[in-house]
């Protein structure tokens, strides 16, 4: 059996991405999950649980894999939550130290936590996957901008991170893929609040996003891994 997962299956991209998978006829079994387990997956889908501040809970989904997964994409992330007061900064006066360890813990280290504890175990053989969804604006070369500074800073570390597990994971498995993905501005909730000055063109269905997505993760090498990659495949600037 091949197996694939999808790591935050209950958020907009994160469900398109197991549908993509499940109706691609390429994997036996795409474990999907989320906080919650959904209840409503396709067919060759199973629901795990985790939660992406619990580090003993992605041990446990981890653990639980059977089999253990050639392609694994994290689709986690957080930009905006106004019940905790969240929203990305216009300035640095509106920085403040607990939205952004929230950042950095949704964006930076609950990937790093996934990572740790499936890399290792997986097969050393064969082609392995291991995509996590970054954001262009984390991309420090490419800023023109500036603000969102908790959120920038959180995605460049995950991108750093990426960089990290692919030099590490060479010496160990030389076949395996480590890549930071961006999916350009999706219609989601994550990006809901800014969508108004986004052409219609530039603005992705989740599924049109996980069609592009699975596309560039289909076309990488291990040449490749370390690399951050937009949705059209092209190479972004760390």
């Amino acid at each position: 059996m091949r197996a694939a997962a999808v790591f935050g299956a209950g958020g907009g991209i994160g469900r398109a991405l197991v549908a993509g998978l499940a109706a691609s006829g390429d994997w036996s079994l795409v474990h999907a999950g989320a906080r919650q387990p959904q209840a409503d997956l396709p067919a060759g889908a199973r629901a795990f649980a985790f939660d992406l501040a619990d580090e003993a809970s992605i041990a446990d989904a981890v653990a639980g894999f059977d089999p253990l997964p050639d392609l694994t994409m994290v689709a986690t992330g957080l930009l905006h939550d106004p019940a905790r007061d969240i929203a990305p900064e216009r300035s640095l006066r509106a920085i403040s130290g607990g939205a952004m360890a929230q950042l950095f813990a949704a964006n930076t280290i609950g990937p790093a936590l996934i990572a740790k504890h499936l890399l290792p175990r997986l097969p050393r053989d064969r082609r392995v996957v291991f995509a996590v969804l970054s954001a262009r604006v984390g991309s420090i070369g490419d800023n023109r901008l500036g603000g969102w500074h908790a959120y920038r800073a959180s995605k460049a570390a995950l991108n750093m991170l990426v960089a990290n597990f692919a030099i590490e994971l060479r010496r160990t498995h030389p076949l395996a893929i480590i890549a930071a993905l961006h999916p350009g501005t999706v219609a989601s909730a994550l990006s809901a609040p800014f969508q108004s000055g986004v052409a219609p063109q530039q603005l992705f269905t989740p599924a049109a996003a996980a069609g592009h997505l699975l596309r560039v993760v289909a076309g990488l090498t291990p040449a490749d891994s370390g690399g951050f990659f937009a949705w059209d495949g092209a190479r972004l600037p760390w």
